[in-house]
């Protein structure tokens, strides 16, 4: 397996998998992230999968190797488990439905999205519903999934005034990705709708709705759809 490894400071190390983002990278992601992980490295504080690389974060005082750095030590270790390591076999995924209620108050910039792109609000949802994504990474905020596979016909760019809070739950476009805010927090995407799923909660196991590799479907629904499945969340 192809990769490339480089410090970063004196307490990590990026692990490159790729030069795009694609699913070829993802597996390759994927598998890094795996075999590290299995691994079990006591030296190792955290592991971050992300778009093309693995970051791991590392305490150097637990690398003791005499006549080397710890960066050294640490880069040589992980070439000794990457270099055994194979890509991982595409198995099937999780396929996560989200509920998203599109336009009006629960998506107020459909409408530009719509005039930037020549098309037609309901155009606009179709596509955007359509098919499957694929979810590269989870970052931004505790649960924000990074999405791969929007329609190139939809894409738009950041709005020019971020908001100051952008709700819950919303579903954004910026530029060609698409992505759902878990918690309301400041934001200049392009809000389309807005899901009553709860993507994180401190108080289930784990927090987090969504993994990096699975696969997310949005549904559309009508407002009272969306009141109800609130009610009773």
């Amino acid at each position: 397996m192809d990769y490339s490894l480089r410090p970063l400071g004196d307490h990590a190390l990026v692990i490159e998998a790729g030069p795009s983002i694609d699913h070829a990278t993802h597996v390759k992601v994927r598998s890094i992230f795996s075999a590290i992980e299995r691994a079990d490295l006591s030296w190792i504080t955290d592991i971050v999968p992300a778009f093309t690389t693995v970051t791991l974060h590392y305490d150097p005082t637990n690398l003791d190797d005499p006549g080397q750095l710890p960066y050294e030590t640490a880069m040589n270790r992980i070439h000794m488990i990457l270099s055994s390591t194979p890509l991982e076999t595409d198995k099937e995924p999780r396929t996560i439905e989200i509920p998203v209620c599109y336009g009006g108050d629960f998506g107020p910039d459909l409408e530009s999205v719509a005039e930037w792109n020549a098309l037609t609000p309901e155009k606009v949802i179709e596509l955007h519903s359509a098919s499957p994504y694929l979810i590269h990474m989870i970052g931004f905020s505790p649960g924000f999934p990074y999405l791969g596979g929007m329609p190139e016909e939809i894409a738009t760019p950041r709005r020019k005034e971020p908001r100051l809070k952008v709700p819950r739950g919303s579903v954004g476009i910026a530029g060609s990705q698409t992505g759902i805010y878990p918690l309301e927090s400041p934001g200049g995407w392009q809000l389309i709708g807005r899901t009553p799923v709860a993507l994180f909660d401190t108080e289930a196991c784990p927090p987090g709705l969504l993994q990096a590799g699975d696969r997310l479907r949005f549904k559309p629904i009508t407002a009272a759809e969306y009141k109800e499945m609130e009610a009773n969340r």
